[in-house]
């Protein structure tokens, strides 16, 4: 029977369930047919994992959509904001750095900085060359002036952000504002009409809902997609091996400490640790491969790493919490009418702050493309199932590109990273071809690219490969001089006129108050 998608039951809270209620609600409230019921279940006796906190520039337009205001959004959630990474210690001394911005290099789409870079022996780091945003997280810069609109922006940004208390506020604004019904309860089983598609949810208070459509925000528990239809989960641990993370949170020693204005990424020697800050607290967590070491000994890193990077806190009186993860993702991400979304449909690991952006893209390719009956689901879910799995094989490459080219080899798990046994297919053919000629368009042709051309360059580059063939590459062209002047113009102004990140949310949060007052 070719039934009306009525009813859309997300299973699972956190930020993927909420994100998805948010951006549906959103998309589905201004159709001029009858917009279908959306109803969100949610058990307490289900914890939150509550660590992803570093967004992609992509949430702006999505806290845009779904009508929050930044101001708001950044007050809830002790959020600042993220301009892109900053990575340490990834090349063969160990104190090493190089930039990954968000802001694409100036001029970019007809000019290509490193074909000049390259050619005029790298005397200046090449984020530094291409863009002015390198020079501005240098410095604990904020991404705009006080008085620019909300999620307008001078340099491109995301978020930093409290997880848990994100979650709590998606969950407000989906419920007050957008409609969706909130249903507190838990899944004891799954009932399924003749056809094999999921009819409705049984929970232990003894409810019963019905739906059309179901999302699978269960975590990596995956309650529908994995244990109901069974879609098996394809590991990545042979490409990517971190599997494990230790976090920990750090109160600043004083409230006005500057924030920082990208993630930093630390090598260690069986991982990295990521930093972030936010208004009132530093978020740590060391991610490490257990083939490469054991608890204990990541546990003993971090609180190194804490008494080094935080005077005066002691690093044995923190809360450390143990994570475990398999990296890897769905061979199906949509099985009938049940699509998962979250970490029911993969996770590979926190480089690069991936996990809330495939959220976003998940919900807004369902929103976007949203089936009216269940034979259009069909045609739907075949087109989701290639858009995600495109965009994690791209991620998977991605990350691997970090480990592959570096040239730290001072333990076995950076001499195992960097063997091409473990490379993707794909990263060996790019990286064969960038011998000869630097990355650009063609390398990531998708207009909704999570990495775009310009981050394989900033990675590249930040890390030191060295072309094979960078002598007979082509010289300077007038169109790449003026660039260069461009970007050193743009450096010199931007750097003087930019407040620091703490002083742009000063005037942010006590404007706004200031308002409401009023």
């Amino acid at each position: 029977m070719n039934r009306a998608t009525r009813q859309v039951v997300i299973v699972g809270g956190g930020s993927a369930g909420w994100i998805t209620a948010n951006v549906l609600a959103a998309r589905l409230r201004g159709r001029q047919e009858q917009a279908p019921r959306i109803a969100l279940v949610e058990s307490a006796d289900i914890p939150t994992i509550g660590v992803g906190e570093g967004t992609w520039p992509s949430m702006r337009g999505t806290l845009q959509r779904i009508g929050l205001a930044e101001a708001e959004f950044l007050r809830a959630c002790d959020a600042s904001f993220k301009q892109g990474t900053r990575f340490v210690g990834w090349n063969d001394t160990g104190r090493g750095a190089y930039t990954h911005p968000f802001s694409w290099p100036v001029d970019y789409a007809s000019v290509n900085p490193a074909w000049r870079w390259l050619r005029t022996g790298r005397r200046q780091p090449f984020a530094e060359a291409v863009t002015p945003q390198a020079a501005v997280i240098a410095r604990g810069q904020a991404p705009k002036q006080a008085g620019a609109p909300p999620y307008a922006f001078t340099v491109n940004y995301g978020y930093h952000l409290n997880a848990g208390k994100f979650g709590e506020l998606l969950r407000r604004h989906a419920q007050e504002t957008l409609g969706v019904a909130h249903i507190a309860g838990t899944v004891s089983a799954v009932e399924s009409h003749p056809d094999g598609d999921i009819a409705a949810l049984a929970l232990a208070d003894g409810r019963r809902i019905e739906g059309d459509l179901f999302i699978d925000c269960t975590g990596h528990r995956g309650r529908l997609i994995g244990e109901h239809y069974g879609c098996r989960r394809d590991s990545a641990a042979d490409v990517l091996f971190n599997d494990a993370a230790i976090v920990a949170q750090v109160p600043y020693a004083e409230q006005a400490e500057p924030i920082a204005s990208a993630t930093l990424a630390t090598a260690q020697p069986a991982g990295w640790i990521w930093d972030i800050g936010l208004q009132t607290r530093r978020g740590l967590g060391y991610v490490y491969s257990t083939a490469h070491e054991s608890e204990e000994g990541a546990m003993e890193t971090l609180r190194e790493y804490v008494g080094r990077t935080s005077p005066g806190t002691d690093a044995d009186a923190l809360d450390y919490r143990a994570l475990r993860f398999e990296p890897g993702f769905r061979a199906k991400f949509w099985e009938r009418n049940c699509v998962a979304v979250g970490l029911s449909a993969g996770f590979i690991e926190p480089l690069e702050a991936s996990a809330l952006a495939l959220v976003e893209q998940a919900a807004d390719a369902i929103g976007r493309q949203f089936p009216l009956d269940r034979e259009i689901m069909n045609v739907v879910a075949k087109r989701f199932d290639a858009k995600m799995r495109y965009h994690w094989e791209r991620i998977i490459e991605f990350l691997k590109l970090h480990y592959a080219v570096c040239t730290r080899h001072d333990t076995a798990y950076w001499q195992d990273n960097r063997s091409p046994s473990s490379w993707p297919a794909s990263l060996r053919d790019k990286l064969a071809l960038w011998q000869q000629q630097p990355p650009w368009h063609d390398d990531a042709p998708m207009v909704d690219e999570l990495f775009p051309s310009a981050s394989y360059q900033y990675v590249l580059y930040g890390l030191g490969f060295e072309p094979r063939y960078a002598p007979a590459m082509a010289a300077s062209t007038p169109a790449a001089d003026e660039t260069v002047a461009k970007v050193r113009e743009q450096t010199r102004r931007l750097t003087a006129l930019l407040p620091t990140n703490r002083d742009l949310l000063r005037a942010i949060l006590h404007g706004d108050e200031k308002t409401q007052a009023a």
